[in-house]
């Protein structure tokens, strides 16, 4: 993985966590509940990008080794990661 996209993962997931302490702030200071959660809906979104880019990352190096390696273990493991994901994603 290129040290500037991990890098950027890296700084993303700081903003959020940021974010985070923010809404745990607002939740202390009994603030709005619509503007706790608009702030919710930002990380969950924001949290929504990181986790897209590292899913990009994952097939475009961890799951195109396998693919090209020709070993069928690690091509079915690799297969069965991304379906176990994107079961979890459905419940």
């Amino acid at each position: 993985m290129p040290s500037a996209t991990h890098k950027d993962k890296l700084n993303r997931l700081k903003r959020i966590e940021g974010q985070v302490r923010g809404i745990a702030s607002m939740v202390e200071e009994d603030r709005y509940c619509m503007d706790i959660l608009t702030q919710m809906q930002a990380v969950k979104s924001a949290l929504s990008k990181v986790e897209d880019q590292i899913l990009k990352d994952h097939a475009a190096c961890c799951v195109a080794e396998a693919i090209s390696s020709g070993d069928e273990t690690e091509q079915k493991e690799k297969f069965d990661e991304l379906v176990e994901l994107f079961g979890k994603v459905k419940r």
